[in-house]
């Protein structure tokens, strides 16, 4: 009696890190956690000092009281703040980040699938076409040898 062995846990985590997707997803977790920094800083760089030109710098800043009075900041606030600022920000983060991803990484790779797309279709189209040539020359050298074969029978 032979027992089938299992494999142990420890040598399938090892084949589940080892599988190529799941260090093609480490590496993007990591590039955008940098690149989320790298927006982050604009925004509060670049984007924060253009709307501060219509207010304040800082869009953490801008909030409404709903209930008041609302008075100091922090842990010493009063009243009851919405603080639709911070909301902004992080709503501009996004929109640029997404904006960058896909005109910087998603566009240029669906033109260049779709350019390899239509190459491998023009290629296999070219086959089909000498395929096709090939296929009806056969069929004509094969009529006339049967037309050459019957003539052949009936001259008898």
């Amino acid at each position: 009696m032979s027992e089938k062995k299992e494999p142990s846990i420890w040598q399938g985590f090892k084949t589940f890190l080892m599988r190529g997707n799941v260090v093609d997803l480490a590496v993007a977790v990591v590039i955008g956690a940098a690149f989320t920094n790298i927006v982050t800083s604009v925004v509060k760089g670049i984007i924060n000092p253009l709307v501060g030109t219509i207010g304040t710098k800082n869009l953490d800043s801008y909030s409404s009281c709903i209930k008041g009075p609302c008075t100091g900041t922090g842990d010493s606030a009063t009243g009851v703040r919405i603080l639709w600022g911070s909301v902004l920000g992080a709503t501009l983060t996004f929109v640029i980040t997404a904006a960058v991803v896909y005109f910087l990484m998603v566009l240029p790779m669906s033109k260049y699938l779709a350019r390899m797309e239509a190459r491998r279709k023009a290629r296999e189209g070219t086959q089909e076409v000498i395929e096709v040539t090939e296929l009806e020359v056969l069929k004509e050298i094969r009529d006339a040898l049967v037309a050459q074969q019957n003539s052949g029978h009936s001259q008898r």
